[in-house]
């Protein structure tokens, strides 16, 4: 059987890719996942075509930038609540990212779908295991959870931190047993 060998990228071609996250982080900070990809591409000092043979598009971008956030988001070992707080955080990173997650879960060709499913799934995990344990009410959906941390996630651009936080326990009050079944 040959063996396949897998070519370190060329130098320039490292710096490029690593420079076009650089600066892709910083736009994504200021104006949001919507910021301009020229402008992302200038402010990395490469062409628009070298962002584009890195990245195909937005959402490969977005991946990229999330890698080692979503490994990380991937390790956690605490009850839903935190992990809603968790997830509400990892959203907010960029202004406009809970919107992006939110359409990866569904579109199976996103470069976000595969980390979005494994959200899901922990979501779930978890879901059932508090239901189980009684700490949250039996009519609450997966779907619910995700709603409530993307809108967590949307909280968090609108208002003070502190406030979002306060917003966000109240959330997941509205989760436990005895609050109002609508």
């Amino acid at each position: 059987m040959a063996e396949i060998r897998t070519r370190r990228p060329r130098a320039d071609a490292q710096r490029n890719y690593e420079g076009i996250l650089t600066a892709a982080d910083a736009a994504f900070r200021a104006q949001g996942t919507g910021a301009s990809l020229e402008g992302i591409a200038r402010a990395a000092g490469v062409a628009i075509g070298t962002l584009y043979g890195h990245f195909p598009n937005r959402r490969a971008l977005a991946a990229a930038l999330l890698r080692e956030r979503h490994a990380a988001l991937f390790e956690f070992t605490g009850e839903l609540p935190d992990w809603m707080g968790a997830v509400a955080d990892h959203a907010a990173a960029y202004r406009g990212l809970a919107t992006l997650l939110m359409a990866g879960l569904d579109d199976e060709a996103s470069e976000l779908h595969e980390a979005c499913e494994r959200m899901a799934a922990i979501t779930e995990e978890l879901l059932t295991a508090a239901r189980t344990a009684g700490t949250v009410r039996d009519d609450v959906t997966p779907a619910d959870v995700h709603a409530l941390m993307n809108a967590a996630a949307w909280m968090r651009e609108q208002v003070a931190d502190e406030q979002a936080a306060h917003l966000l326990t109240l959330m997941v009050n509205g989760l436990r047993p005895g609050g109002d079944h609508g």
